[in-house]
């Protein structure tokens, strides 16, 4: 994530904090009820996004999991197409005896 979007994120997380509490206001509730309400509802979705981030990191759904998990895919082929045949049979010998 750029810093440009962190700051977007953050100025859109505090105008749907000011949002809700003007329409809150506007819905009839006084200013003091508005404001527990509004910083409520933001208090639950910061939770909900923690959880969607705990769920994503432990399920290793991140970015980073996917690009490392490509990269050494790419490198473990990379390093393949590189042998001679007689080093790939050799490999191939190798693990078919530790797979007895």
């Amino acid at each position: 994530m750029r810093r440009i979007d962190a700051i977007g994120i953050t100025l859109g997380v505090f105008l749907a904090g000011g949002l809700a509490y003007v329409g809150l206001q506007l819905v009839g509730l006084d200013v003091q009820d508005a404001g527990i309400w509004s910083q409520a509802l933001l208090v639950v979705g910061l939770i909900g996004w923690l959880a969607t981030y705990l769920f994503r990191a432990g399920s290793k759904k991140m970015t980073y999991h996917q690009q490392r998990e490509e990269y050494e895919k790419a490198f473990i082929e990379k390093r393949l197409d590189e042998l001679s045949p007689e080093e790939l049979a050799k490999l191939q010998a190798e693990i078919e005896l530790g797979d007895r």
